[in-house]
């Protein structure tokens, strides 16, 4: 089992000899950490001067980890993915918005991604971002449950709306729904909206998934405590486990205030607190559905190795594998080609407006001892194994 994600012909089998130059070229650039914040100054730069570099990011960085530019956009790539036995996730990447109207249009196109995912078997899951229907300091302010004006009220009921709306139509379409994490000093807010989202929708399977980054020390705890409250109130827990991408800003910021960081002491710990969660979680699947979404070919191992050890079927509807497109696909397809689900996450978006979700992914795989490596070293045997 353990050399499974080594095999580099089924990884990349729908990559054309150019892309996987273009991938080469991509992850040497990613590999320099001062390339990397270089690049990021300058892409920065010439899109707020405007100028014409949306062609040049577009057939490089957007298309190798992007879907497309709008949802159709991106069908070209879940049906070439789907062929080898890969689900794909559309993920509208447009972050950081501050009005009504666009946190509006961000609802509008999660419901589009439902529908989308509706009638395509490729497309199991839909998914949006706690901040593409609110701002953040007012998830941040409703956490510390500091009082709100009656404006910041209003704001906030249709936060929720907005939320019950999305959860609801994926409950009435039987669409499985992601909710991503993001910053922990938003979190505790979104994470009650979600809970609220699993006791009306989650009663007879796992419909809404909330995120739990377990590179948080607390977050272990916190999915004990959840099971609680499930089986005390009767609902099913969907749970997207992922390792964590703000792990700089939260350090910083637990820094500068005095306070503890809540982010685990080192990556080991991180790691063991990820498998822990994914252990408990198959433990119990009687109530419990679980999106593993790892690039650690450890983790993915152990998963399969659990599901090994208790007869559990490696296409059982409550477990799947979960990786971003342009990474890991030793992993990805490898997983499919053995017969588990797995599921690639496709952001797409305009290329302006997707560039600070490109920019995370780059100093993301910058920062993850290993991971630029391990691409790089899997894409130079494929060459090989090619003779390019």
């Amino acid at each position: 089992m353990n050399t499974l994600f080594n095999n580099t012909e089924v990884a990349f089998a729908l990559k054309s000899d150019t892309e996987l130059e273009r991938a080469y070229f991509l992850f040497k650039l990613i590999d320099s950490q001062p390339l990397v914040k270089i690049g990021t100054a300058v892409t920065n730069f010439a899109l707020k001067a405007h100028l014409p570099v949306e062609g040049l990011i577009r057939s490089t960085v957007f298309d190798h980890f992007c879907g497309g530019v709008n949802e159709t956009d991106c069908l070209r790539v879940v049906d070439k993915m789907y062929t080898k036995g890969v689900s794909s996730v559309l993920d509208y990447s447009v972050e950081g918005k501050e009005e009504e109207a666009q946190f509006d249009a961000a609802l509008n196109m999660t419901l589009k991604t439902i529908e989308f995912a509706r009638e395509r078997e490729a497309i199991p899951f839909a998914v949006f971002k706690p901040t593409g229907f609110g701002r953040l300091a007012l998830y941040e302010k409703v956490g510390e449950k500091a009082h709100l004006t009656e404006n910041e009220q209003n704001e906030w009921n249709r936060v929720i709306e907005r939320f019950d709306i999305a959860c609801k139509t994926a409950f009435e379409k039987d669409v499985l729904l992601l909710i991503d994490a993001e910053e922990s000093w938003m979190q505790d807010a979104a994470d009650a909206i979600v809970t609220d989202m699993m006791r009306k929708y989650n009663k007879q399977k796992a419909i809404v998934f909330n995120t739990l980054q377990m590179y948080r020390w607390d977050r272990l705890d916190y999915l004990k405590n959840l099971h609680e409250q499930a089986k005390a109130e009767g609902f099913y827990i969907g749970m997207k486990l992922v390792r964590g991408a703000y792990m700089e800003k939260e350090n910083e910021r637990a820094a500068e205030r005095g306070q503890k960081s809540p982010i685990c002491i080192s990556k080991e710990a991180t790691d063991i607190n990820y498998d822990a969660a994914v252990s408990y979680m198959v433990d119990h699947l009687d109530i419990m559905a679980v999106f593993a979404g790892t690039h650690n070919e450890e983790s993915s191992y152990k998963l399969m190795q659990l599901m090994q050890e208790k007869g559990i079927a490696k296409n059982d509807k409550r477990i799947f594998f979960g990786q971003l497109l342009g990474m890991s696909d030793n992993i990805s397809f490898n997983l499919a080609a053995e017969g588990y689900n797995v599921a690639k996450y496709l952001p797409f978006g305009p290329v302006r407006d997707v560039m600070p979700y490109l920019i995370r992914r780059a100093e993301e795989n910058t920062s993850v001892a290993g991971q630029t490596s391990r691409e790089l070293t899997l894409i130079k045997k494929e060459k090989e194994r090619r003779k390019l």
